[in-house]
């Protein structure tokens, strides 16, 4: 019956019993661990952890678990979505409109001074819009005013801080724009790394703009923030999607994608903001509107651009109303941007030539002894690796982090749908080729740094193509 985010322990004080749980999808973080005395830990960050016990591991999302039915987890969250068979709910706009409207305005219940992000993106703009136009009657705007505050960070001239600021205007929000270099995104990667616990290159990406924004929200004194996370996974909405053979596919892939927010996307936007104290709320995720979305036949979410529909056409369909519009047009069908591109392609561009400064070849050809599980295969996850093993070198740490070949934030099970990707394995949306405007092409490869750097020939190639640095 709980519908909310959360991470627990009940303790019943009569007799001892206790029992753990943590939400649907695992928005909020939460580990276990074993002492070999017997004793039994609980903590929201591995740190709180790893001196203290012989084995930890992540607390499965939607489980509990209870010293009364003699340990174990047992799941409580099983909605019918999540045995991956296709559902065949034909598709109706309205319905998907208002239920996400419901979620966002469920999530309007504070008492704290609050905004929302806001990239420039289809997600986090369709959460503001929403946001602005049912504030008004609320106890919130009672209390801090019927105006909203909206936030975005990026390189200077990013994709983002672009976006984010006509969204803005269109809405009348209180905009603040943060601005961060490449260098200060590299002099913060290790506190990231400590916050957020993982080496997975995508996540620490996307954290460290994320880090930083939530360090000057904070200092403004709003405590919670309205996010997008979620709607790339429920809808099919990363650029790979575009090569999804089926629906069967397509679908089974967004089931597996939701399945595994807790390692990635929530993880980033749990830790990266509660480094200052600040809350996330994630309306994408919330339990009744997944259920809806995961409910649509998806050849209604299949991305077929001869017929006029990009990646989450179901969702911009849902919200295109022109009488009273959530959106500008071009908004509401900008191309999908990951968080970790859309503050500036050279920020990616900055860490690989930043790691190459601090790994050589003969690390990497030894990288399979030193880190024989989830081998580092780029001189950008080796150089995160080892900053996380210097903070959590117990095998227990490296272990909850996942691994696999991934092509712009696929599972491995996608990377089978286009031959040509596994020479090009980033997590980033530009390495989805022929499908980004602004992919990693066959040709020439512009590299705009922030200064010169004398290690640029270690730069991972892709595909072979020839480098151009822009100093």
């Amino acid at each position: 019956m709980l519908d909310g985010i959360f991470s627990f322990v009940l303790l019943d004080t009569r007799d001892n019993s206790f029992m753990v749980a943590r939400d649907a999808v695992g928005v909020t973080s939460l580990y276990i661990g074993w002492g070999l005395d017997g004793s039994l830990w609980v903590s929201s960050e591995m740190k709180g952890l790893h001196e203290d016990c012989e084995h930890f591991e992540a607390f499965p999302p939607g489980h509990l678990y209870s010293s009364k039915s003699g340990g174990g987890f047992k799941q409580w969250y099983n909605p019918p979505w999540f045995n991956e068979s296709v559902p065949s709910t034909p598709y109706e706009p309205l319905a998907i409109r208002s239920a996400f409207e419901d979620a966002v305005i469920k999530r309007l219940m504070t008492d704290v001074p609050f905004g929302v992000l806001l990239s420039g993106g289809l997600d986090s703009s369709l959460v503001a819009s929403i946001t602005a136009r049912h504030l008004a009657g609320t106890k919130a705007a009672k209390r801090w005013g019927p105006q909203l505050h909206s936030f975005c960070v990026g390189l200077e001239g990013s994709p983002d801080l672009k976006a984010g600021k006509e969204v803005a205007e269109y809405l009348g929000t209180v905009h603040h724009e943060f601005h961060f270099t490449v260098q200060d995104g590299i002099d913060a990667i290790e506190d990231v790394i400590y916050h957020v616990e993982t080496y997975d290159v995508t996540t620490i990406r996307a954290s460290t703009p994320m880090f930083l924004m939530s360090r000057k929200i904070k200092s403004l004194g709003v405590k919670m923030v309205l996010s997008g996370e979620g709607s790339d996974e429920i809808f099919g909405g990363y650029l790979y999607f575009h090569k999804a053979p089926n629906k069967q596919e397509f679908h089974q892939e967004t089931c597996r994608k939701i399945k595994a927010l807790h390692k990635y996307d929530c993880l980033r936007a749990n830790k990266a903001t509660s480094a200052f104290g600040l809350e996330a709320r994630v309306p994408f995720l919330d339990k009744e509107f997944i259920n809806t979305a995961m409910s649509l036949d998806p050849e209604s979410k299949m991305i077929k651009p001869e017929e006029g529909r990009i990646e989450k056409w179901v969702l911009r369909r849902a919200f295109d109303d022109e009488e009273r519009p959530y959106l500008p047009k071009h908004i509401l069908y900008r191309q999908k941007e990951q968080f970790s591109d859309g503050v500036g392609y050279s920020w990616i561009d900055g860490l690989k030539a930043h790691a190459a400064e601090n790994v050589n070849d003969k690390m990497m050809s030894n990288a399979a002894f030193i880190f024989p599980h989830n081998t580092p295969l780029t001189k950008e996850a080796y150089y995160y690796r080892m900053i996380f093993e210097r903070f959590f070198p117990q095998n227990s740490a490296r272990l909850t982090v996942p691994g696999g070949a991934t092509v712009a934030c696929s599972t491995a099970k996608a990377v089978e749908w286009d031959a040509s990707w596994s020479n090009n394995m980033d997590p980033s949306g530009r390495a989805a080729i022929g499908v980004h405007l602004s992919a990693y092409d066959g040709s020439k490869v512009a590299l705009p740094l922030p200064a010169p750097h004398k290690a640029i020939d270690d730069i991972p190639m892709m595909m072979g193509q020839e480098v151009v640095i822009q100093t």
